[in-house]
């Protein structure tokens, strides 16, 4: 455009004041609609930093440290169930050790479970049948017999080492089990939470591609309003050359156009840190994208 208006200038038809006032116009309507694109780009940036920096804050000091917290109690747990099939291994050849010759007890061996559930299934028959005197009292001699029985069975039990140990490595073999229950419980958590975490720095990291693409188009869009801000000072040096004196109409006497802001200098922030990262990838020899390239180009240019 700046071209076409040097044109006009050698022209036998000189440029009229209506058709400079009229690219004036339209030169400033295309820098201000670009101008108010880079306002809304940065707007957007600025949104999808806060929500990249809300991402990475949620990731780490909510989801991690719960991860972290079940990977510890898990690394804990780990170390007691070594510790427990230790033991177990320990008492089980203690077991084998023991001369079965040695056993003390009863000849026939039941179970102090078992004399129990006998004795309250008599009690039972007592509670819920008819029975005359004699069938009661047959059964609540059975019941007293039972509960000797019983007496000497705990008895037995107790001063049987064989025995002792087979209660030890019952007892172990419980509470393993329950290390085993809790493992996969706390493991679970932590893979849950750490799921999540991923999930989240994926998203983050989707969002830090959104916004390189965005920061581009940024770049491209001020440079676009930047050139047509160029044209626009151009036409009117050649309106105040050439038509010296002619009132404007689409500014008022004694003000100027303001065109810099602070966004400007964000901007050139930006443009030196994507050169710098061009730069350093050219430098290592790796692809540059076509706006990478670009960048390197003007730098060399100018």
């Amino acid at each position: 455009m700046i071209l076409s208006m040097s044109k006009d200038k050698t022209n036998s038809s000189p440029i009229s004041f209506k058709d400079i006032t009229l690219k004036i116009e339209d030169f400033k309507g295309k820098r201000d609609e670009l101008n108010k694109k880079t306002k809304e780009y940065i707007n957007n940036l600025q949104e999808i930093d806060s929500e990249i920096i809300k991402l990475l804050r949620t990731a780490k000091d909510v989801f991690k440290r719960k991860r972290d917290s079940w990977n510890k109690k898990v690394k804990e747990l780990k170390v007691k169930k070594v510790d427990y099939i230790t033991l177990l291994d320990n008492l089980i050849e203690e077991k084998k050790k023991i001369p079965k010759t040695k056993k003390t007890g009863p000849k026939k061996f039941i179970s102090v479970d078992k004399i129990d559930r006998k004795i309250e299934n008599l009690e039972r028959i007592i509670e819920t049948e008819n029975l005359d005197m004699s069938e009661e009292n047959d059964i609540v001699d059975k019941i007293r017999a039972l509960a000797e029985q019983k007496q000497e069975q705990v008895i037995a039990q107790e001063n049987d080492n064989f025995y002792k140990i087979e209660r030890k490595i019952e007892i172990v073999k419980i509470n393993l089990n329950k290390i085993y229950e809790s493992l996969n419980k706390w493991s679970n958590k932590s893979q849950e939470n750490h799921k999540i975490m991923l999930e989240m720095y994926q998203e983050a990291n989707e969002l830090k591609d959104k916004k390189k693409i965005m920061e581009e188009k940024l770049i491209e869009n001020k440079k676009a309003a930047d050139n047509f801000h160029e044209q626009f000072l151009e036409v009117m040096k050649i309106k105040k050359k050439k038509f010296k004196g002619k009132k404007s109409f689409n500014r008022r006497p004694g003000t100027r156009p303001r065109y810099k802001s602070k966004h400007n200098e964000l901007l050139e922030k930006l443009k030196k840190e994507k050169l710098s990262t061009a730069l350093e990838k050219q430098k290592a020899g790796k692809k540059l994208n076509l706006f990478e390239a670009r960048l390197i180009l003007e730098q060399h240019k100018n």
